[in-house]
């Protein structure tokens, strides 16, 4: 099926690279970090642990394997084999939907980020180029992996100090009468548009291998300066059961702790762009659960930054991405380095991972978008990658306000709906996972038990978003999403009931 465009089979470690990388993102850091503060960081460890085994790495390795036994077709596509033409075409736009979330928090996350810290900016691009150039010398002038890894990798490191160097302040290169942080948002939206239309081979590949290497950096150093450094755990074990920002720990630990326990994302990227570079299908095992096991480890080391830090801490007040930062910086320290290069290491390890996550979503938004509409060929790649990022084009020049008519940031107001939507998408996947088992194979228990888990604190955590914002704009989200569910339980139900009925005959 090698297309030369999303077709590229990939050695099994630049495919665990681009797949870690696009399921990290900040997804285990800000969920975490969030639930800790809010609930202790006890909770929030074994959700962590006991998710990210039993559930959210048996959901990608399924996802992944499900795939390629489909000729890697997406998961909401492999629903219309089992379920039914409509409940596919519901599933797509759902999916669709929850990508757009997606886009949207993490363009947030990484403008604000690169408003804050020019050096992770300059660090940012310099990294795109390496990643470039990378890409062609494995694919155009045939260097080997080995070689070219023992290039480039130690200039994606190099690039990090390199950007320190060169702090970048955008409004004074581009004068437009536009907020900074809302500049840098359009701009990360023409990049996610150009990044999801090139070839895989010569962007996402190389730099989500590239930027693995960054993250295997992070849990490195933060293993060493959790195991061996001299922090001590100051903050509370458990807080309290009822967050008066969030709301009761069941389900909102469930949900805010998405990515690191289980995240529904991850059977998109699986699913979307790792299963079509899959070389063979027994790469799928480290690739789909090893790579969840490693975002599990990111998840821990996000909850030790709010463990390290006393009750008074002003860096309570930060943003979750700044507080994993400033933890990167303690931990450092431990092998006697500069912890303000760890600072903007952690930043700049964070944007990368951010930026992986974004130009997948949009791409495997594009893919869905395809699927819908049947779109193929060039012209279907540029309408379906439009279509996907013109709705974060609108969001991002919109002004959000709590109920005490403050600003906040688009994703502080989106991450509620967003984890309910990304975990409900995580038991929709089971479903069809599910269903798919009972049909061809025997063993399908360790599918049912995390699916019905997971539908149960989804559509609780729906139910309680649908009280609390009424018929508001969230609100309404909810209720869809609530509905949706329901009709692709009952399609299971009534599918697996007939199978049933028709064994019993037999």
């Amino acid at each position: 099926m090698y297309d030369g465009i999303d077709y590229v089979p990939a050695h099994r470690a630049v495919l665990l690279g681009h797949h870690f990388s696009s399921i990290a993102g900040a997804g285990p850091i800000v969920g975490p970090i969030i639930a800790a503060i809010a609930f202790g960081w006890l909770p929030a460890l074994l959700w962590v642990l006991i998710g990210c085994i039993f559930i959210g790495a048996v959901h990608d390795f399924s996802s992944l394997v499900a795939s390629i036994r489909h000729h890697a077709r997406s998961i909401a596509d492999i629903a219309k084999e089992y379920l039914s033409p409509k409940a596919q075409k519901l599933f797509l736009l759902f999916v669709w939907l929850a990508l757009i979330y997606i886009v949207v928090v993490f363009v947030d996350l990484t403008s604000v980020t690169f408003v804050q810290d020019g050096g992770v900016a300059t660090s940012s691009l310099f990294y795109i180029l390496l990643a470039v150039l990378f890409g062609l010398s494995l694919y155009r002038f045939k260097l080997n992996l080995a070689a070219a890894s023992a290039v480039f990798v130690p200039l994606v490191f190099v690039v990090i100090f390199a950007g320190q160097l060169l702090p970048l302040d955008i409004s004074s290169v581009i004068v437009v009468p536009l907020e900074e942080g809302k500049l840098w948002s359009l701009i990360l939206l023409v990049y996610c548009a150009v990044a999801s239309i090139l070839p895989v081979w010569l962007l996402l590949q190389p730099r989500d291998y590239l930027s693995s290497f960054l993250l295997y950096a992070c849990v490195f150093f933060g293993i060493i300066g959790i195991l061996f450094g001299d922090a001590q755990i100051h903050y509370p074990y458990f807080v309290r059961f009822n967050a008066p920002a969030l709301g009761l720990m069941f389900p909102v630990l469930f949900i805010t702790v998405a990515c690191g326990a289980i995240s529904g994302f991850h059977s998109l990227v699986a699913s979307g762009t790792s299963s079509k570079q899959l070389n063979k299908e027994s790469d799928a095992l480290v690739i789909g659960y090893g790579a969840m096991l490693l975002e599990g480890i990111v998840a821990v080391i996000a909850i030790a930054a709010v463990a390290f830090l006393t009750t008074q801490s002003e860096m309570l007040k930060q943003q979750p991405l700044m507080i994993f930062a400033s933890a990167m910086g303690k931990f450092f320290s431990t092998f006697h380095l500069d912890p303000q290069q760890g600072v903007h290491f952690g930043l700049l390890a964070l944007s990368a991972f951010i930026l992986t996550t974004l130009d997948t979503a949009t791409r495997i938004g594009r893919y869905v978008f395809q699927e819908f509409f049947s779109l193929k060929g060039a012209s279907g790649r540029i309408v379906g990658t439009l279509a996907t990022i013109i709705i974060p084009c609108i969001m991002i020049f919109m002004n959000f306000k709590d109920p005490q008519g403050n600003n906040i940031p688009a994703w502080k107001i989106i991450w509620p709906l967003f984890g309910s939507t990304n975990q409900l998408l995580g038991a929709l996947a089971l479903l069809v996972i599910y269903v798919w088992l009972r049909k061809k194979y025997t063993g399908s228990l360790f599918i049912l038990f995390p699916m019905l888990f997971m539908l149960v604190v989804t559509l609780s955590s729906l139910f309680m978003l649908i009280l609390k914002y009424a018929l508001s704009l969230i609100g309404i989200i909810a209720i869809l999403l609530f509905c949706l569910a329901l009709f692709l339980i009952y399609e299971t139900a009534s599918i697996v009931f007939k199978w049933n009925g028709d064994v019993k005959k037999n």
